[in-house]
């Protein structure tokens, strides 16, 4: 039995999308310098850190003011979240419950602080986990804050649970298995071991060698 479970979180345990795009494009529209975001453009964006999606979305600019940008664009998409939260995918918490029996619980993301503590406190899910990490904490790559944490809690076994190439290369990073999630926003060629629903995980875990 694997010690840990450690999760991403958008496209994985859940979709904020709808909820924050219009946060972004607000921004966007003050900042006047680029067309505004469709739903599948800001999709294709999760599980990139800001300054990826600078890169991508603002070419045209240094990358220190584009990330400055994106980084007004996360500071307000959690006063939006803060009010609204996100949609959780189907069976969440039931299942966070029955593997916490069992398992360490945590969430290592790209993003900025504060998103993963608004995620848990709107939705009241902050028991299940004992522990999380992300870029805005440590300005690290996901491998390296996957190894991280893992360190600071002696976690001997994990697996990361992801649903884009990002994730998969930052759990090869960690020298842990990865398990694709594949009703979230990404496409992973290499996918030995694949979710259709978070709610198949615990089943799933009996059969990892």
């Amino acid at each position: 039995m694997y010690q840990g479970i450690i999760f991403d979180l958008d496209g994985t345990l859940w979709d904020s999308t709808a909820q924050i795009l219009p946060a972004w494009n607000r921004v966007l529209a003050r900042c006047n310098t680029c067309s505004p975001m469709t739903l599948p453009e800001f999709q294709s964006y999760m599980g990139k850190t800001i300054e990826e999606i600078a890169a991508i979305k603002l070419p045209h600019l240094p990358l220190k003011e584009g990330a400055a940008i994106f980084s007004e664009c996360c500071k307000e998409e959690l006063i939006e979240l803060a009010k609204s939260g996100g949609v959780l995918y189907p069976n969440l918490a039931e299942t966070l419950g029955t593997l916490h029996q069992n398992h360490f619980l945590a969430i290592v993301s790209n993003c900025q602080n504060g998103y993963i503590q608004t995620f848990l406190e709107f939705h009241r899910l902050r028991d299940f986990f004992d522990d999380f990490l992300c870029f805005g904490q440590t300005q690290l790559p996901k491998g390296e804050n996957i190894q991280l944490l893992m360190e600071r809690n002696n976690l001997q076994t994990a697996v990361y649970v992801g649903d884009t190439q990002g994730d998969f290369d930052a759990a090869r990073q960690a020298g842990i298995p990865f398990i694709y999630a594949a009703y979230g926003f990404g496409e992973v060629p290499d996918r030995s071991y694949r979710l259709n629903a978070i709610c198949e995980l615990p089943k799933l875990l009996k059969e990892l060698p």
